[in-house]
């Protein structure tokens, strides 16, 4: 269970987030939109620990979230976070070989056989175990992001935080991606946390679908008050009917104008 209470985010003067209160259960998978500047990408940094909190308080289960990043909680930014100097194989090894030896960054012996065969398993299951010795430079986007993804999970992650991770790939590499962190999110039973901009990704890949936005404005002083939490619907995973019309309706009414409601909903779609 990850708890969010009366979370609050200023920049200097600036509010970026206020008042914002949140309970997600393990295993679910929550899909963020929200218009351009509400503090989607924030929000993430913020659970990931790479910021603090102007005041309010997360906890996972029950306890103080660590002040810094932990092997618990994995990332994947829109521009592929993988080390260029390395190769495919060697960039799912590196958390092995860090763990095995600070000293000389490589693991031995016993440990690094069972890392390698993990890397080889993730791999396989990516669909790059042909590509293991290229360079990322040598790989397609949707095949960069792949191995992104994966190097989020080498240490297995409980919970795993995408910014906007297909925002770059053409439509048919997205929808190979979609089935993909399907599979993942299945298997390792991790809650997630997507950002995205498209709507009808949301409602596909959710099982929740969060909306931030500004509940007050104020036209002498734009930026003088942060976003919150507007909307909160529960979804069956890869609905489509009602959730279509009512994503037809947040995209209307709420992120495409810049118009917010004050009405939190909690609705299943």
């Amino acid at each position: 269970m990850i708890s969010i209470r009366n979370l609050f985010k200023n920049y200097h003067d600036v509010p970026v987030l206020e008042r914002v209160n949140l309970d997600v259960e393990r295993g679910t998978f929550c899909t963020i939109v929200g218009a351009s500047g509400c503090g989607k990408s924030t929000f993430l940094r913020i659970v990931l620990g790479q910021e603090r909190a102007s005041r309010g308080d997360i906890l996972i289960d029950g306890k103080a979230l660590p002040e810094e990043p932990t092997p618990e909680r994995g990332i994947v930014f829109q521009r592929y976070s993988v080390f260029p100097h390395l190769t495919v194989h060697q960039n799912l090894m590196l958390a092995a070989d860090f763990d095995g030896s600070p000293l000389f960054a490589r693991a031995f012996g016993a440990e690094r056989k069972a890392a390698r065969e993990k890397a080889d398993g993730l791999l396989d299951r990516i669909g790059l175990g042909q590509a293991r010795d290229r360079y990322p430079s040598q790989l397609s986007g949707g095949m960069q992001q792949r191995l992104a993804i994966a190097q989020s999970l080498t240490k297995n992650p409980q919970i795993l935080l995408l910014d906007e991770p297909f925002g770059a790939l053409d439509p048919g590499v997205r929808v190979d991606m979609h089935g993909l962190l399907i599979d993942l999110w299945k298997q390792h039973d991790m809650t997630i946390f997507m950002v995205t901009h498209d709507i009808a990704e949301a409602f596909k890949l959710g099982t929740r679908l969060i909306v931030f936005d500004k509940v007050r404005h104020d036209p002498d002083f734009p930026n003088a008050y942060g976003a919150t939490i507007t909307y909160d619907l529960k979804l069956k995973n890869g609905s489509t009917g009602d959730a279509a019309r009512t994503a037809e309706f947040l995209a209307t009414e709420n992120l495409t104008t810049g118009r917010a409601s004050n009405v939190h909903q909690t609705n299943s779609a």
